[in-house]
């Protein structure tokens, strides 16, 4: 069955180490908040960490309880990151399979052109109808997150 897609843009005022050097310290992964019924981020932690990064599993427990594994599963920090979020609790385990999730990193100037792709991958042509919804929350989620990511002294009239 097909996968729901989407992306989203934007540009920070970072390097792509700096934006990769950011996903791995878990301490703001709690800054991802949702968006409707798309639950933010409660806490996350390393379930196992490798060397190479590749391989390292997180396990997030989101604002509402629930909880999944994004395991990080390509690392190339200067072009292209990606992570597999699988192993979800209910309710999202009757609808999904998994997730993907794609970070393209286009270094421009002083800054670096971010997308983020997203693969959501149905468990039936049913469940397909829910997480198509379910991805329009996420989007915007996503959006957000993106621009909160601008670190607070680069931020529109910061001193």
């Amino acid at each position: 069955m097909k996968p729901i897609t989407f992306s989203c843009e934007a540009t920070l005022p970072l390097a792509p180490e700096g934006i990769a050097n950011q996903i791995l310290d878990l301490a703001n992964w709690p800054d991802f908040t949702g968006f409707g019924p798309v639950p933010g981020i409660k806490t996350a932690e390393f379930d196992f960490r490798t060397p190479a990064i590749v391989g390292t599993r997180i396990r997030v427990t989101n604002t509402d309880g629930s909880s999944h594994i994004e395991e990080i599963v390509e690392w190339n920090p200067t072009h292209e990151l990606q992570l597999r979020m699988h192993e979800f609790s209910a309710p999202l385990s009757r609808l999904a399979t998994r997730f993907e999730e794609t970070w393209q990193f286009e270094r421009a100037d002083c800054a670096t052109k971010v997308t983020r792709l997203f693969e959501l991958h149905a468990k039936s042509l049913f469940a397909r109808q829910f997480l198509w919804l379910i991805s329009l929350f996420l989007r915007r989620a996503i959006a957000r997150h993106l621009r909160q990511m601008v670190p607070a002294d680069c931020r529109l009239g910061a001193a």
